[in-house]
């Protein structure tokens, strides 16, 4: 029960931070201000978040559909 819980608060907050700093950087793109100081790791944190609050099912099916993007067949 607590690890089911614990994998939606994930989701919610990576869905959220993906609205938040994805609308942050695209705010300081757009209005011309630097995103120079802004490190690579703050735009990828929310999808980890969100790949950790997917059941286990739809994680390895993440990973296949990476897998699939990035092999050739």
């Amino acid at each position: 029960m607590l690890e089911l819980w614990i994998k939606k608060v994930m989701l919610v907050v990576g869905i959220l931070g993906v609205i938040v700093m994805y609308g942050g950087f695209l705010y300081l793109l757009f209005s011309g201000r630097s995103t120079a100081g802004l490190p690579w790791f703050l735009l990828i944190s929310p999808w980890i978040c969100i790949y950790f609050g997917l059941s286990q099912t739809k994680q390895i099916a993440t990973i296949d559909w990476f897998k699939s993007k990035f092999t050739r067949n």
